[in-house]
């Protein structure tokens, strides 16, 4: 079964809207483990606009009670790596996001990074941490990932969340399919994430072959306004059964 993990930034991005500890990100991650996500996902920015360091050890304390994966997300070229050096989560997955930008709209390019990323993906695995990079669905770039020492390619998937349900979707879902079936091929596990949703989760994880977790952040903690936290998880994992391929 694919596993699900929760991204909880959204939750922390209206806590910092006061000065007050209300929603508190550690009981809603709670509330997640609660439903029966599998993981815990966090996205620290520069900016501390959402995440906070201390977010970060608090809810690090908390998975460690609960035995749940922890997944910390990030430019390794920003100070993302000293908290990971901090906690050794079970994983990190690097993301190239500029500082400035609202959220990750791109993957890694490796003939521009690949280089300087193989000395960060040592370290981490060194501190006994599983490395994923975030990458576009482009089955040549497969190999290039696993030659940084990567473990596993998260599938950046807003491209596919645009094109479902529209005369797009079943050339975008070729080449997701294309691409983890390169990854697990070059000996990289499979990762997907971004826009993901309770609508298009499921087609997506009866046609991409092999996808060991999901990250769902935005579409999980608003569904979560409506039915609550524990429900939504509930649902969102009703979605990762009903997407299971024979």
């Amino acid at each position: 079964m694919t596993r699900l993990s929760v991204n909880v930034n959204k939750v922390a991005l209206l806590r910092n809207s006061r000065p007050l500890d209300i929603p508190n990100i550690v009981h809603a991650a709670e509330l997640a483990i609660d439903g029966g996500a599998h993981g815990i996902t966090v996205h620290p920015r520069p900016d501390a606009r959402h995440i906070r360091p201390d977010d970060v050890h608090s809810l690090h304390k908390l998975v460690r009670a609960r035995g749940v994966e922890f997944n910390i997300e990030g430019n390794p070229f920003q100070p993302m790596l000293e908290l990971v050096r901090a906690v050794r989560p079970d994983q990190c997955t690097l993301v190239p996001d500029d500082p400035g930008a609202s959220t990750s709209d791109h993957g890694w390019d490796l003939e521009r990074d690949g280089a300087r990323l193989q000395p960060v993906i040592a370290e981490l695995k060194k501190l006994g941490v599983r490395v994923s990079l975030f990458m576009d669905a482009v089955d040549q770039a497969m190999a290039a990932a696993r030659a940084t020492g990567a473990d596993r390619v998260e599938l950046y998937t807003e491209p596919y969340a645009r094109a479902f349900g529209n005369t797009e979707q079943a050339a975008v879902l070729a080449r997701y399919v294309a691409a983890a079936k390169a990854a697990q091929r070059a000996g990289l596990g499979v990762n997907a994430g971004h826009d993901l949703n309770r609508d298009n989760l499921p087609l997506f994880l009866r046609t991409v072959p092999g996808v060991l977790e999901v990250s769902i952040g935005h579409a999980l903690i608003a569904d979560a306004l409506e039915f609550g936290m524990k429900q939504t998880v509930a649902l969102y994992l009703g979605a990762v059964c009903g997407g299971r391929a024979a």
